[in-house]
């Protein structure tokens, strides 16, 4: 378990924004004292590359036969920094 300035650390956010992830209930924790602990694997999942969703046949490749890019990955990384 990690706490929350550890956590802001790892996924480079404010501090401040883990706590707003906790109460909103988006990122589990546990209170311990004044202090809440994440389970790193909840933090991980919540910071992972998002997966589209299957593409119906014919859409699933691009003109040229190459598989279609994931463009979801492509705007949530383009969003991380903000």
């Amino acid at each position: 378990m990690i706490t929350v300035p550890e956590a802001a650390r790892r996924v480079r956010k404010n501090p401040e924004t883990i706590r707003r992830w906790i109460r909103s209930g988006k990122l589990p924790a546990k209170k311990s004292g004044t202090q809440h602990l994440i389970e790193e694997e909840d933090l991980d999942s919540l910071t992972e590359e998002p997966r589209m969703l299957p593409l119906p046949p014919g859409l699933d490749k691009l003109a040229d036969g190459r598989p279609m890019p994931n463009v979801v990955a492509w705007v949530w990384q383009s969003r991380r920094g903000h």
